[in-house]
This record gives structure tokens, sequence and C-alpha cells, in this order.
């Protein structure tokens, strides 16, 4: 993030810290109550925590939040797990010796700081600055000090191998948002508090509470949502929980939403269903080019009956007020952006974007587009070295990682520092990626876990977690479905001899770059040195004071359940659409160019299988699999699969399978579920706690398999997002 210049800083800092100082960790001893907010998902709930002798002895939903409204889900009960985790390191560790036989020694913290400096310093001294990797995981955006300083940190650096898991999940949002927007961050969000027609692709709020739509407490709202008389249609190749409480449900094949999509918009056009902003150009390039996408042929490719294809469409144009969207099962296939172009273009022809009820601009207290502390966004400026593939953003598609790692030449990457993540779970073919770090001359991570990943560093700094650091959520505000502000401040103080994750990036900046031959020029050093050494509450303090909302620090330390804003508001367009003339372009070219990529889509076989991947309620990605609270119950890690495939291969339901894609195999049990469509089956993300070297207390209860495994680096949307969803598979039986 872009955040105020240090020179601007210097001035300021003093005045903003007065503010900063007020509430603060609870006293050694302390019993009684506190608010709290969980960060472990986009939701971004609020918490009254309950502490006995300075311990949190129990956690429950806020009722006052104005966002939250008291909803909470089973990973915020459990959110001081994470504090008291066994497995959790509180202490830098240094690797000795290499493998499962390696030992984890734990280290001071200027030891630790030295040689993180010292490993990547050598590469960049020794190889050049593309010699650095670094890869920043999902938790980085629930982390304000992530958000202010973890980000500066990587601009210090100025390489180009940067990577994180925006490609992973949610890359086709924010390139299609840079192409018609003119900002990669420009996101119209569902007014799901009075849309009357809710059309969801590939999302299940009800397990995720949202995503790049943050709305806690989805189920009160989908039901007020039916209470007024409104409905949910759910197209996914999964019956799941979301699908399971809407109005209806369609079975869609995985990777052809984008036929239904297009389809649905030819029959906007072709009925004359079109009621379009005057600030929308190029729709009759769009109306010529996808003019061949009918309900006929979306049928074919996707299993959807083209009338259904046509009801749909027409209910939604018909609707006072309705909103697409599109969530991770539409993202994370090879025609990603293309289905979240016509997500976007049903929004647009309908007369739904900007309008109460369909889709609209937030305007948060701290407006992280308006204000550019996210900037527009780039695309193509550089290359991966090996695949030529296209940066957007400055980094580049997470999928290349494994390849610019093994093959040698001029910016290989010889040092890799990761910040709370975990590609090896997380990203295409992990167990290519999972060797491939074997040989790098250096690693660190900044991360509480020794997991899949980091089990590969030199050296793991781990930070503080969420309950001992100052929260204020300048991602999530703005994604949000209704506008609010909160700050939450520590609820307990940091363990003697522990850090701040901010901390942590300044010294590892400011201490490699005294070791760097080729420096900045010293007054950029000084800036730097300035603003990585500003908390992040004070820069939010100075945030708040250039806002035009007059939300500021003090008020939100005396609201600590935060502060109501208001509904999302209609009538913010043209005046704050980010491209410079003020409208939207409807018919990006790189878009258009990949519809003749779709066009040559060779229809599936019939008796083949294809994958696609699931999230728990229950789980955070690649983490939270270690706490007793939320492991206990049936298993999740089982291949779903319907029955009729099943028996097709001679299989029975809870047999162990094998299951096989291009790049690789694993063994799981099956279970036989109606669930499914049949031709699909489903294995959930983030699960495979069972190589060697990773220490889980409960890692036998959910080991699972790594869907990852499986999945193919070379499949890709045009946005160079990795291609999850559909990916060919053959099961069998593990015999």
């Amino acid at each position: 993030m872009d955040l105020p210049s240090p020179t601007r800083l210097v001035g300021s800092v003093a005045g903003a810290a007065r503010t900063a100082i007020a509430g603060g960790p609870v006293p050694p001893g302390f019993t009684g109550t506190r608010l709290g907010v969980c960060n472990l998902c986009e939701a971004i709930c609020g918490l009254e925590l309950t502490l006995t002798d300075g311990a949190v002895t129990g956690v429950r939903g806020n009722p006052e939040d104005p966002l939250s409204r008291g909803h909470i889900c089973p990973k915020g009960v459990a959110i001081a797990d994470i504090h008291g985790d066994p497995d959790r390191l509180r202490r830098p560790v240094r690797r000795v010796g290499s493998g499962p036989d390696a030992e984890w020694v734990e280290i001071g913290w200027d030891e630790a700081f030295d040689l993180v400096a010292d490993g990547l310093a050598a590469a960049i001294n020794d190889h050049g600055r593309d010699a650095l990797g670094i890869y920043l995981g999902n938790p980085n955006a629930h982390s304000l000090g992530s958000l202010t300083h973890g980000t500066a940190m990587v601009k210090t650096f100025r390489t180009r191998n940067k990577f994180s898991a925006t490609s992973v999940d949610q890359l086709p949002h924010q390139f299609l948002a840079y192409l018609m927007y003119g900002h990669q961050f420009f996101l119209p969000i569902p007014d799901i508090d009075r849309t009357r027609y809710f059309l969801v692709f590939g999302a299940n709020p009800m397990a995720s509470n949202g995503s790049l739509m943050t709305v806690p407490d989805f189920p009160g709202r989908l039901r007020e949502l039916k209470a007024r008389g409104g409905r949910m249609v759910v197209f996914d190749p999964r019956r799941t929980e979301t699908a399971k409480v809407a109005t209806e449900h369609h079975f869609v094949r995985p990777g052809t939403d984008a036929f239904v999509l297009l389809a649905m918009v030819n029959v906007l056009f072709a009925e004359g269903l079109t009621s379009p902003a005057s600030y929308v150009d190029g729709l009759a390039a769009v109306e010529t080019a996808i003019a061949d996408f009918t309900p006929e042929r979306a049928a074919e490719a996707s299993g959807v009956p083209a009338e259904e294809i046509r009801r749909v469409a027409r209910e939604f144009a018909a609707a006072d007020g309705a909103a697409a969207y599109g969530r991770i099962g539409v993202s994370t296939h090879a025609f990603g952006t293309v289905c979240h172009w016509a997500v976007q273009l049903l929004n647009l022809l309908t007369g739904n974007l900007d309008r109460a009820g369909g889709v609209l601009i937030t305007t948060p207290a701290i407006d992280v587009v308006g204000t550019g502390l996210v900037g527009r966004g780039h695309y193509d400026v550089w290359r991966s070295r090996v695949r030529g593939l296209p940066e957007f953003g400055g980094e580049l598609p997470v999928s290349a990682l494994r390849e610019e790692i093994e093959t040698p030449g001029a910016g290989q990457i010889r040092a890799m520092l990761t910040l709370a993540g975990n590609p090896v779970l997380s990203t295409p073919d992990g167990a290519a990626l999972d060797r491939a770090m074997e040989g790098l001359d250096f690693m660190a991570a900044v991360d509480i876990f020794l997991n899949e990943t980091t089990r590969h560093a030199d050296v793991i700094l781990p930070p503080t977690t969420a309950l001992e650091r100052d929260q204020y959520d300048l991602v999530f505000h703005a994604l949000a479905v209704r506008d609010t502000a909160r700050f939450t401040p520590a609820v307990l103080a940091p363990e003697k001899d522990s850090r701040h994750d901010w901390e942590i990036y300044r010294e590892i900046a400011l201490r490699t770059q005294t070791r760097l031959r080729s420096k900045p020029p010293l007054r950029k050093r000084l800036e730097q040195r300035v603003r990585l050494s500003t908390s992040p509450t004070v820069l939010i303090g100075l945030l708040l004071q250039r806002s035009k909302s007059k939300v500021t620090l003090r008020s939100l330390r005396k609201n600590p359940e935060g502060v109501d804003l208001g509904p999302l508001r209609e009538g913010q367009l043209p005046e704050r659409i980010p491209h410079r003339d003020r409208r939207i372009d409807a018919a990006p070219d790189l878009v258009l160019d990949d519809l003749e990529r779709l066009r040559a889509v060779v229809p599936p076989d019939p008796d083949g299988l294809l994958l696609i991947g699931r999230r728990h309620q229950r789980d955070c990605n690649t983490w939270m699999h270690n706490s007793e609270r939320l492991t206990k119950g049936r298993p999740r890690h089982q291949l779903y699969i319907h029955p009729d495939d099943l028996s097709a291969r001679g299989l029975e339901d809870g047999t162990t399978a094998t299951v096989s894609s291009r790049v690789g195999s694993v063994q799981v049990e099956v279970l036989a579920t109606e669930d499914m469509m049949r031709g699909v089956v489903s294995l959930p993300h983030g699960y495979g706690h069972a190589r060697d070297g990773v220490r889980l207390a409960t890692a036998s209860k959910v080991a699972g398999v790594s869907i990852n495994d499986l999945t193919d680096p070379e499949l890709l949307d045009v946005s160079g997002n990795a291609a999850f969803n559909g990916v060919p598979v053959t099961v069998a039986s593990a015999g």
C-alpha cells in the first residue's frame, strides 16, 4: 500500500501518536470482557471476549457491531486457540541440518535478523536483485502491520520475482476491474441488504462469509432477503452449503460457467432487456462479440438447459434490484476473467450498477482507491523469465514460481522470503514446488508455524498473533456490504521478547539494505527508515485525518464496537470511476481476444472426471487444522464423488482410491454423495499435513491430501490466475 510520504509523516507523527496511546492490552490478571475482532476471514466479525485472570475463556459475537451484528462462525470462537497454540512459534528459530532429521534451534532476535539480512543480501549481491523471490500469503491482507509495512518492505528489494496468493484465487477480479474501470480495486459490491434477486456463480458465502464481498451474518441476511420476497439463484457443480439454502440451484460443469454467463448476456441483447448507463462504452462491440454464445451452445457445454438460462436472464433483468456475483468457483478456472466480465455485464446492462439493491461502490472511512493507497495496477510491464508470463500489479503468476527457482540462468531465484504463506499446499503442483525449494541457497520466512513451506527456511521469524496487536481493516471495509469503520486495540499484551510483524519487516528491510552493494540514495534510505519506523496505528490516525468521513482514531477508540456510516450509496457514478474520462470500457480488447480461446474449447469426455476444490467453515486455508475445537466431529478430507461415478469405476463408498492428474497422484478416502454433479469430484483446499518435518499436534486427524499435488501449473486464466477448477483426473482403486 502506498501510504503518506515519509516527508509528510515526519511532521505529523508526534500529534498522531498522542491519539494512539489510549486503550491498550488488559493488565495482568484481568477478569472481565473486552471487545475484539476476528481477522481470520474477510467477514471481520466483531467479538466480545471474556477474560479470566488475563486469559481468554469465552468468545461470542458482538451484537453492537454495526456490520457483523453479533454473528460469529466456528473460526471466530477458536481465535484464542491460535494465541495458545502449542505448535505456534514464539521465538525465532534456525534450522540445523536438512530433511526430516533437521533440528530447529531457538535464537535471539538480533542473531535472527542478521542471519536473514546476510542471506538475502548475499543472493542479491552475487546474482542480482531478481535472485530474490518473495511470496505473500493470504493472512497479509488480514493484518494491519502487513498492509502498512510488509508491502513497504517488499518494495525496498526491487525484485521482479514477486508472487502472492492474488494469483491463486482473485486475480481475475482485479485484472477485469483494471481493464473496465481503470483501477484494480474498484470492485462493485452486491447490495445484499436491499437486493431482491441475488445471482451467484461459484460462490459459497454460507461457508466463507463472503469473499471480495465482506458479508458477515450471511445466513441472517439471506433470511431477510427471502422475507422481503427476494430470491437467490446459485450455479455450482456441487450442491454447496449455499446452494442448499438457495431458492434454486443449477449444476454447471466446471470451467463452462463462461458459456452460461455469456448466454445470459446474449439473451439480454437479443430480447431488448438492456438499460445501461450513458457512461458505458463498447456495448455494440460486446453484442457482436458474444452473438454466437447462445443458450443452446451453453447448454451443450455446461449441462444447464437452454430454457433455464433464458428464464434466469429474463428474471434477473425484470427484478426490482438484482445483483450478479461470482467468486472462487469461477475465479479459479481457465476463463475466470471472461466469467467476471460477463458478471459485470449482467449488472451493467440491466442498470443494476450504482443502483440500490444492485451492485454499489463502497465509501469507507479510508478510501484505498480514491486516496491511491492501492495503486491502479499495470499489466505486462515485464514477464517471467522462463515461460514469459506477464506481470500484473508488480506480481508474476505464482504458477511460475517453481520453474523460476529450478531453471538456471540470469534472474534465477536463489533465495526466498515468504510472508505468512504456504505455497507448497496452496499453489499448483505443490509437490514439485516442495522439491524445488530444497535447492534454494537461502530461505527465510515470517510465520508463526513450521509448515510444509517454512520447513525449507533457514530462519523463521514469528510475529505476534491477532489478539496481541492493533487492527484496522483497510481492505475489508472497502469490500463490505455496509459502510462502517472500526479500530480494535490489542486485547492481550505481547509475550516477553516478541515482535509485531511490522517491526520484523522494518528490521529485515533496514538491515538487508546496509549489506547491499547497490543502495538507494541517502535521502531515499532516510525516508524509508522514517516510514518503516512509524507504527501502523499512527499511520491509521494520519489516514483518518485526511479522510472526508470525519471519523477519527479518537472517535473509533471511544466506539470500539465500530461506527456505522450507513448503507452503501447509489448515485456515485460516473464521478468515482477511476478512468480519467470517467467512463466504463465494457469491451476491453484483452477480454474480447480471449473469446477465441473459449470458442476453441473441446467438449469434455463424457466418461471423464473434472476436479474442483472446496472450503469448509471450520478451516482457514492451510491452517487451523491443529485446533481440537475445529477438527472434532466427522472427517472432512474425503474425495466427494457422485455414486454413479463411483460404481462405474468399481469402487465402494469409504474405500481408498488413487486420484491422478497430469502432474501427480494422491490416495484418499472417497465419499459418495449426490451433492456432486455427475462427472465432477471434489477435494478440500489446504489439506496435506503429512510431509516430513511438519509439526502439528493433530495432523493425523486432518492430514488428508493436498489438492494441489494434482492441480496443473500449465492451466491458467488469461490474467495469470491458476486454474484449479476443472482439472481432468482419473479415479481408480488404490489397490
